[in-house]
């Protein structure tokens, strides 16, 4: 099955040797973001908060240009400088995302590119 690389200007570009997201048939594995603006590709200003709502309209960007949308994530993985964070994430996630969830892995981490404090990746399964 071939794959398709898949790229949005609504998301930030790829800041390394990898593909924003890469579909094959109807999977999509979006790799992971962290809060950047699309446009200047630094990290938003603010409170968490913004940080976490920027790294899922990252995501939302990239699925919706892979043909799809949060609503077809089966997995997802939130990386989290401070797992203190993790209540406000669940918060944040349930008006991005309706039942049923996908499933998810919480993981606290030492660090994470540029200094963010939250990264999160998915897995899509598209009409799913």
């Amino acid at each position: 099955m071939p794959r398709e690389i898949i790229h949005t200007d609504l998301a930030p570009a790829a800041i390394g040797t990898y593909s924003q997201a890469v579909k094959i048939g109807d999977t999509v594995y979006l790799s992971g973001q962290i809060p950047l603006d699309p446009a200047t590709l630094q990290l938003v200003d603010g409170p968490m908060e913004a940080h976490v709502r920027r790294v899922f309209d990252n995501l939302a960007a990239v699925a919706k240009a892979a043909g799809g949308s949060l609503a077809d994530a089966v997995k997802l993985n939130v990386f989290l400088t401070d797992l203190g964070h993790f209540a406000q994430i669940n918060q944040i996630m349930a008006e991005y995302f309706r039942e049923p969830y996908p499933a998810r892995a919480a993981i606290g981490v030492a660090a994470l590119p540029r200094g963010a404090q939250v990264e999160m990746d998915a897995v899509l399964v598209l009409g799913s």
